[in-house]
């Protein structure tokens, strides 16, 4: 299939109710309040504060859920952590070290977001809080339902464009991103404007998993992130005209178990199926990632793996973290 190019234009949304015309004025004085006491570099080496500016052609994206385990992760690949936990100016200074981003998460409600002034300010508390904690941009993961033009459908799209020219304005070489599901066909009730919203940030990370454990499903027991299924939710983002240079594949590094009924049982009088991805189907969606030309690869979440000196975890650990790796 030959690959949709995006053409350059410029982005236009509709106004939104909630006084839109103070939205421009208030950006620049929020933007102008002096940065908290804590705002001093706590790394041992000042310039590791500096934000980290440089562009890669290809992101192992990695989510953190805390635990102080990141110290154990493989710094030769990592390009981008996302804190899913509280803030750690230790891990900052060992990713700045390392030429990592180190990106704040971002969530906000649809329904707040139609107040242009309300957006201004959720932006400029977002970039400041960026400043302070020296981070480096900010991943927006808003997994919430969203009908097709509806208000929240156009608010949503500029939220993505007012962040990412706010951030990129006040802090140098940073980067914005936005998590969508596996598929563009509204999954779970997010009928975004993908590629307006692909377009506004620096690149998706599409979350390739959970693909059938939906709530409103049946209940039937497979794999969270199967192969050809996974496959075809980036062509069907490649179709709607989004570069393949815009997407990095979210893969899972955990599994699920399911206790299923009138089957062979257990000890316990329960029947289990537990899918999980391992290093050789990961490194089967990892070339595709290098063959389709996708920007890069990433999981949820990091934290996952058992990081411990058992001699069996650590050689398996190694494997999955391989299994990234671009091929030469």
């Amino acid at each position: 299939m030959a690959r949709l190019q995006l053409r350059s234009r410029r982005l236009v949304v509709p106004s939104q109710r909630g006084a839109p015309g103070l939205a421009p004025l208030l950006l620049p004085l929020l933007l102008a309040l002096p940065l908290a006491a804590g705002a001093n570099c706590p790394c041992k080496n000042p310039a590791l504060c500096n934000p980290i500016t440089h562009r890669l052609n290809f992101e192992v994206f990695v989510f953190d859920v805390g635990h102080k385990v990141w110290k154990y992760y493989d710094w030769s690949q990592i390009t981008t952590v996302v804190l899913f936990a509280d803030y750690d100016p230790e891990l900052m200074c060992h990713a700045h070290s390392k030429g990592a981003r180190v990106v704040l998460k971002g969530d906000v409600s649809v329904k707040d977001i139609k107040n242009a002034t309300f957006r201004a300010s959720w932006i400029a508390k977002q970039v400041q809080l960026a400043k302070t904690q020296h981070m480096d941009g900010i991943n927006l993961d808003i997994e919430q339902e969203v009908q097709r033009s509806s208000p929240e459908y156009y608010a949503l799209t500029a939220l993505v464009k007012e962040t990412t020219d706010t951030f990129h304005r006040e802090i140098k070489g940073s980067q914005v991103t936005f998590d969508v599901p596996w598929s563009s066909n509204c999954v779970g009730g997010r009928c975004y404007n993908y590629t307006e919203i692909a377009y506004a940030c620096d690149f998706l990370f599409v979350m390739s998993y959970d693909e059938r454990s939906l709530p409103w499903s049946q209940c039937i027991a497979g794999a969270n992130s199967p192969y050809t299924q996974t496959l075809t939710g980036y062509e069907d983002y490649i179709k709607i005209g989004i570069s393949p240079k815009k997407l990095v594949m979210g893969i899972p590094w955990y599994g699920v178990d399911y206790t299923c009924q009138n089957l062979s049982k257990d000890k316990a009088g329960h029947f289990h199926q537990v899918w999980y991805d391992n290093p050789q189907s990961i490194s089967l969606k990892a070339a595709y990632v290098q063959n389709r030309g996708l920007l890069g690869i990433g999981m949820w979440h990091a934290n996952c793996l058992d990081y411990s000196e058992d001699a069996t975890a650590k050689k398996q650990t190694e494997e999955m973290w391989k299994a990234l790796r671009k091929k030469l």
